[in-house]
C-alpha cells in the first residue's frame, strides 16, 4: 500500500513505460520533495517547464515532467483512439504509480491543462491540488465554443481535423511559417523556432495533431466539476482562449478556487511569464 510519506522508489527518474510506450522524464528537485507532475501542451515538450521547475525546486518541491503521448519518439501510436482522454490520463496515473506516491499536485498548460482537469475530476483520490495554466475546465471551454467568440479563436482546431494537410502546411520551409505564427502569438523566438522545427518531421508533428483529431472522442463525455483545491491562471493577451471561457471556469470547480488574470501575458505562460506564475503557484501549493 502506497503512502504519501513514502520515499519515491525511483530517484532522478529519466523515463517510465506504460501501454508499451516509453516516456522520457525530467525530474527536478529533491527526491523526498512533494511531487508536482507537470503536463505540457501543443506544440511544447517537457522542457517548457524548466523555469517554473527551478522555482518550485528551490522551495523543496520535486517537479516531474514528461514528453506526453504523441511527442516522445517512443510513444507515438498511430490510431486516433490511442489519444482519447482516458489514455492520456492513464499515462499520468502510470507515472504517479512509478513514482511510488499516493497523491500528487498536478500542473498543466494548454492540452496538458485539459488532462490535468480530467485527472483531478475523475481521480480526485490521486490529486492533492490542481494548477491549470491558460486552458479552463473543458466544460467551460466547450460552453464558450457554443456561445460567444471562442469558436473564432479556435478555428485551427477544425483545420487540424483534416488528414495530412496540416502536417504539410506546418512543415513548409522547415516550419518557418509555423515559427512566425508562434512568435506573433507571444512565444519567444528561440522557443518558437525549436517547436516549429519538429514540423519538418511529419510523424513528429502528427503526434501532437493527434490530440486535436481525437478531441471529439476525448471530450464527448461531460467532465464533472473538480473538487480539489484549484488555481487557474490566464493571460489577457491569450490568442487562443477568450476571457469568456476563462471566466466560466469557476462554475466547474467545487473545491477552493483561485483565478488569476495576468495583464499583458500571452498564452505561453510557462515560458514567457514564469516569473509572474511561480509566486502564484507557490502560494497555492503552500495553502494546500
Amino acid at each position: 500500500m502506497r503512502t504519501e510519506e513514502a520515499e519515491p522508489r525511483e530517484v532522478g527518474m529519466e523515463e517510465f513505460r506504460h501501454d508499451q510506450l516509453v516516456f522520457p522524464v525530467t525530474d527536478t528537485g529533491p527526491a523526498s520533495g512533494r511531487v508536482v507532475v507537470a503536463l505540457h501542451g501543443f506544440p511544447e515538450d517537457r522542457h517548457c517547464w524548466a523555469p517554473l521547475a527551478a522555482s518550485l525546486a528551490t522551495e523543496g518541491y520535486r517537479v516531474v515532467a514528461f514528453d506526453q503521448r504523441g511527442y516522445a519518439p517512443g510513444a507515438r501510436p498511430r490510431p486516433r483512439l490511442a489519444y482519447r482522454m482516458g489514455a492520456l490520463v492513464g499515462d499520468v496515473l502510470a507515472l504517479v504509480d512509478a513514482l511510488g506516491v499516493e497523491r500528487v499536485d498536478v500542473l498543466g498548460h494548454d492540452w496538458g491543462a485539459a488532462v490535468a482537469w480530467a485527472l483531478a475530476a475523475l481521480h480526485p483520490e490521486r490529486v492533492r491540488s490542481l494548477q491549470a495554466l491558460s486552458v479552463p475546465h473543458p466544460a467551460a471551454f466547450a460552453k464558450a465554443l457554443r456561445a460567444g467568440r471562442q469558436a473564432l479563436h479556435s478555428w485551427y482546431m477544425g483545420f487540424f481535423q483534416l488528414p495530412w494537410l496540416p502536417e504539410t502546411v506546418l512543415g513548409v520551409a522547415g516550419g518557418a511559417g509555423f515559427a512566425a505564427f508562434l512568435r506573433r502569438s507571444g512565444l519567444d523566438e528561440p522557443t518558437a523556432r525549436r517547436y516549429a522545427a519538429r514540423a519538418a518531421d511529419k510523424r513528429a508533428i502528427a503526434g501532437g495533431l493527434a490530440w486535436y483529431r481525437a478531441a471529439p472522442t476525448a471530450l464527448r463525455r461531460p467532465l464533472p466539476p473538480v473538487e480539489r483545491p484549484t488555481c487557474f491562471v490566464w493571460g489577457d493577451r491569450d490568442w487562443f482562449v477568450t476571457a469568456e471561457a476563462a471566466e466560466r471556469c469557476a462554475a466547474h470547480v467545487r473545491g477552493p478556487y483561485r483565478f488569476h488574470r495576468l495583464a499583458g501575458a500571452s498564452h505561453w505562460l510557462p515560458t514567457t511569464a514564469a516569473d509572474q506564475v511561480a509566486p502564484l503557484l507557490l502560494e497555492h501549493l503552500a495553502a494546500t
